[in-house]
């Protein structure tokens, strides 16, 4: 059995495709850095995946720090930003706070100018960076959420599927009722705690209702409502045939809502991906509530003859096929969202991950000494005394196994809040705005612009300015090349868009030490050159 757990982990990681997590931008429009020579109608940034807005999350700013008029709508992949007034010439900088289609807030900044870029740049509110790390505290809520739900819903599946209907398990069957009402209300309060602590993480402080998708609203109702459902059904614990069936079909209404947020939302093929996790979720909660079911029940029914082994042996039949599902799922959810080996050691999520494989090898390590020594015992004690003893053993195997399945719902607690990609960062940061150098030709003084410090688009803009600081021109217009050791952009296409300002897009392949070299005819005979050196950083 491990072997085959390796050998499907190896198979779907090692086939893996680059891994989809959070949106992340793919395109502006302006592109970061440009210098145009009128102001745009609109901003548009187009991201990896749908993304949606939230309450006062987009705001635009000025060189010296006001607010620009602006609205900004979300369409699939597409955020739009409409400046809304007159726009001056300088640097404008757009800051957004966007939720990602998995749920989880992404924010980053795009700097432009127009015109020409501003000599200085005040910073945006500190508040408009919030961080998009998750807190510890939803983390903790959706463990507790995550293990009540499990709790209640597994123990109604043990209690109609594997306790005898005999009257002799009546103590041992209000036992598990008890268990699965307790595990109920611990879901309840999970999972309605979530919204708010959710809401305030999307908008980055509060508790804005409005900003939560109606999913998270769906999902939190149909756990609520099916676990109500099943645990009222359940009644005493032997509810009949039909009420039974119609209870279970309550309980998985329940188990696997959760499935329709969260990373698999963003995984690709979208059905494939929530329908394993809703199979993953549904084996998880029968098999967490089959053992504490177990842990409950084992010592009670052990001295009522062969009622133990009985029930151990209907479990432990089903728990090997549990086991392949959860295996199976497992990886295929692994492969999806993770996407790559690397990403195991590299991100946080993947460290994670690793953890969680270890629990569970743990966890299938229990099983199978339950299985194949502790249950051989049970069935084969013929005395009352023998039976006591072996369903003692059974008991602490599986409150040892429940507890480390336990510590497998905290993982996944804070796997479904962390980014498969890497650990959050703002996605526009300090490498992204204008960098500048300055040098004299003649009477003149030169001042490129670059317009990212980070390989890719951007550009490359001349100020030419008299001893007064007004900008001038040249006897004929400047000339530049671009070059770092490894590569020679070549010459670069200036064109002119006002008095002394000469501007034009290139593309820096890599990081590394670039220089502009400017040529500035300033007479006839008079051909003054000089060298910019500017960092790219990777």
């Amino acid at each position: 059995m491990l072997v085959l757990v390796l050998v499907v982990v190896a198979l779907v990681l090692g086939l893996a495709p680059p891994a989809s997590a959070h949106a992340s931008v793919v395109s502006t429009d302006p592109a970061a850095g440009a210098v145009l020579a009128d102001a745009p109608e609109r901003v548009r940034f187009t991201f990896s995946e749908p993304v949606a807005t939230v309450p006062d999350g987009v705001k635009v700013y000025d060189a010296a720090g006001e607010l620009v008029a602006s609205s900004a709508t979300a369409d699939g992949v597409e955020l739009a930003i409409a400046l809304e007034g007159e726009v001056g010439d300088g640097t404008l900088i757009v800051t957004y706070r966007i939720v990602s289609k998995d749920g989880h807030p992404v924010s980053g900044s795009l700097i432009f100018s127009v015109g020409a870029p501003s000599p200085t740049v005040e910073e945006p509110p500190r508040d408009d960076a919030a961080s998009t790390a998750v807190p510890r505290t939803l983390s903790l809520v959706r463990f507790v959420g995550y293990v009540g739900l499990f709790l209640g819903a597994g123990l109604l599946w043990f209690a109609v599927l594997f306790l005898p209907s005999d009257r002799a398990a009546d103590t041992s069957r209000r036992r598990v009722v008890l268990g699965a009402r307790l595990g109920g209300g611990v879901a309840l309060v999970g999972w309605l705690l979530a919204l708010p602590v959710t809401a305030s993480y999307q908008v980055g402080g509060g508790v804005t209702w409005s900003a939560l998708a109606a999913t998270e609203y769906v999902v939190a109702a149909a756990v609520a409502v099916g676990l109500v459902v099943a645990l009222v059904l359940l009644g005493s614990g032997a509810p009949g045939r039909r009420r039974g069936w119609v209870a279970l079909a309550a309980a998985v209404v329940a188990t696997t809502a959760p499935a329709l947020t969260g990373h698999t939302r963003a995984a690709t093929p979208e059905v494939l991906a929530v329908a394993a996790d809703l199979v993953h979720l549904l084996a998880g909660s029968v098999w967490l509530g089959g053992l504490v079911g177990l842990g409950l029940v084992l010592a009670d029914l052990s001295g009522r003859g062969t009622m133990a082994g009985e029930v151990l042996a209907r479990f432990s039949g089903v728990a090997a096929g549990i086991l392949a599902v959860l295996v199976v799922t497992g990886s295929l959810l692994a492969w999806r969202v993770l996407g790559s080996w690397s990403g195991l050691v590299d991100t946080t999520y993947g460290k994670l991950l690793l953890v969680k494989i270890g629990a569970a090898l743990v966890v299938i390590a229990i099983a199978a000494f339950n299985r194949f020594r502790l249950l051989p015992r049970l069935q084969a004690a013929a005395h009352r005394k023998d039976r006591r003893a072996g369903a003692g053993l059974v008991v602490r195997s599986v409150v040892a196994e429940s507890a480390v399945l336990v510590v497998v719902l905290l993982l996944t607690g804070f796997l479904v809040d962390r980014n498969p990609e890497g650990d959050p960062v703002v996605q526009a940061s300090a490498t992204a705005r204008p960098t500048s150098r300055t040098a004299q030709l003649d009477a003149i003084e030169v001042r490129a612009t670059l317009g990212r410090q980070t390989p890719g688009p951007t550009s490359v803009t001349l100020e030419l300015l008299d001893p007064a600081g007004e900008p001038t021109e040249g006897y004929a217009a400047p000339q530049a090349t671009f070059a770092s050791d490894d590569v020679d952009l070549g010459e670069v296409p200036l064109r002119n868009i006002g008095p002394g300002v000469y501007t034009a897009e290139v593309v820096v392949p890599a990081p590394g030490d670039w220089r502009l070299k400017v040529v500035l005819p300033t007479s006839e005979v008079d051909v003054p050159t000089s060298t910019l050196e500017f960092d790219v950083l990777g």
